[in-house]
């Protein structure tokens, strides 16, 4: 096992800040959907914006050697003039400077889904003038960190984003248009490849990545029409992600049939010579389940996400007309209350295939199980399903090691319980229990102390199988 290897934890700015409001930050387009729609909001998240040295102590405590954070752009560029926020770099500074005090590497992420409000009224990443704006945010970023920061990401789930945004409408901007998610998706990838070109012409250290929501892909049987079927999903899920930023390659298939029923004539040849030409260095991948595909049968596409838990448990189903269908009931799988298979076979499958197909530098940049737990009424939560799940996970990524694979690094998501999008503060991640209701106290669970025996043995105490 790599001496090296970064055991670590993982959050994102807009879950675990708070402090909307302070600093000088603006406001983000989750802000004013959540508000506007009266929904759960992380206005205080978990005050991380408070309690960051707190938080970090706990992870050096906790034997951790990196953490995995985003930073803010509505923290850092107050308007669409570009102009900069000297508290909100400040702030990132500071978070900085304190992993670094405490012996832990910064894992910086550009964007991790808080856009600005003032780009989303001009059409947000459906528009081609977002690659503008985002590049001169990441040279801010650069030029600030640059010197202090080793690893960086340009993107945390472009897929999941776009598509939960401009596609399902679950997300912000909440709208079903599939030539907007068809844009969107073209244009973060395209703003991915001016950032990389920025970052070697500034001749930064370090290196920059992407992070992918990965979903490996399993078919239901070996049939030529599953095999197909899978094909697709992995366009779909996948490859115009992975292909895209590392290759510098479109699937080409896919752009085929997009082109048979949408307008792609905003794609320029020079955008596709950017692409090619400025890939990344490593594969971040987040995985939380496999997907389990089965031929398209019928119907219009529907893509629907439980974002309610226990109370919706079995609502989830994926179908994309005329390509596949999503499998969410199989006999042989345990699922969680929001419909999430767990599955840690899947995760040694999609290391080896991502190690053999793209030959770049892998880091596991998210892999957690929530839970409802009453961490109010607990000294500590005795949280042993998220140690099995763990334990299983890691044990899968050691596999794929052994095997080979380069895999560098392993991030928990979540360093603290934070907040979950629209599934509020119910549904918890965290090793760290926080109290949302008293002054968000931290209240480390077991697998806590769990996981630092991990980080502390290099993955020693990990039970192999």
């Amino acid at each position: 096992m790599n001496k090296n290897f970064l055991w670590g934890t993982a959050t994102a700015s807009y879950q675990c800040e708070g402090g909307w409001n302070e600093g000088g930050r603006v406001p983000s387009l989750w802000d004013v959907y959540l508000h506007e729609n009266n929904l759960e909001n992380g206005n205080d998240a978990s005050d991380h914006y408070h309690k960051y040295k707190e938080d970090i102590r706990l992870m050096k405590e906790g034997g951790h050697k990196a953490y995995r954070f985003s930073i803010a752009w509505p923290r850092i560029i107050k308007n669409d003039q570009g102009e900069v926020n000297p508290e909100g770099v400040q702030f990132y500074h500071n978070i900085i400077d304190e992993c670094l005090k405490n012996g832990i590497e910064p894992f910086v992420t550009l964007f991790h889904w808080d856009l600005p409000q003032y780009l989303e009224e001009k059409g947000g990443w459906a528009e081609r003038e977002i690659c503008d704006a985002y590049v001169e945010y990441a040279k801010v970023c650069f030029e600030e960190y640059g010197d202090k920061v080793t690893y960086w990401s340009t993107f945390n789930e472009p897929r999941y984003y776009v598509f939960s945004g401009y596609k399902i409408g679950n997300y912000p901007p909440g709208i079903d248009d599939t030539q907007k998610t068809i844009q969107a998706s073209f244009y973060m990838m395209l703003a991915n490849a001016l950032t990389v070109k920025l970052f070697r012409e500034m001749k930064m250290k370090g290196q920059i990545g992407i992070v992918h929501s990965y979903a490996p892909i399993f078919g239901v049987d070996d049939s030529l029409e599953t095999k197909i079927a899978m094909r697709k999903a992995d366009n779909y899920f996948n490859n115009w992600i992975l292909d895209t930023a590392i290759k510098g390659e479109i699937p080409i298939d896919m752009l085929g049939m997009l082109n048979e029923k949408y307008d792609l004539s905003f794609m320029k040849e020079a955008d596709f010579e950017a692409i090619k030409h400025n890939t990344v260095d490593f594969a971040g991948l987040n995985y939380y389940a496999r997907a389990l595909i089965k031929p398209y049968t019928g119907g219009e596409s529907i893509l629907r996400i439980n974002n309610k838990g226990s109370e919706a448990k079995g609502s989830s189903k994926v179908v994309v007309k005329g390509w596949f269908e999503q499998v969410f009931d199989n006999p042989d799988s345990t699922y969680t209350e929001w419909d999430t298979e767990i599955y840690p076979q899947g995760l040694y499958h999609g290391i080896m295939r991502a190690y053999e197909k793209y030959k770049v530098p892998i880091f596991i940049t998210e892999n957690g199980v929530a839970f409802y737990e009453d961490v109010p009424n607990e000294k500590s939560v005795d949280d042993q399903g998220r140690i099995h799940f763990l334990n299983a996970h890691i044990n899968a990524i050691l596999n794929a090691i052994d095997d080979g694979a380069e895999v560098l690094g392993y991030f928990i998501w979540s360093t603290m319980d934070l907040y979950s999008w629209k599934n509020g503060h119910e549904k918890r991640y965290g090793l760290v229990g926080v109290d949302f209701e008293n002054n968000f106290e931290r209240k480390p669970k077991s697998s806590y102390y769990w996981y630092k025996k991990v980080c502390e043995s290099n993955g020693a105490t990990i039970e192999r199988s």
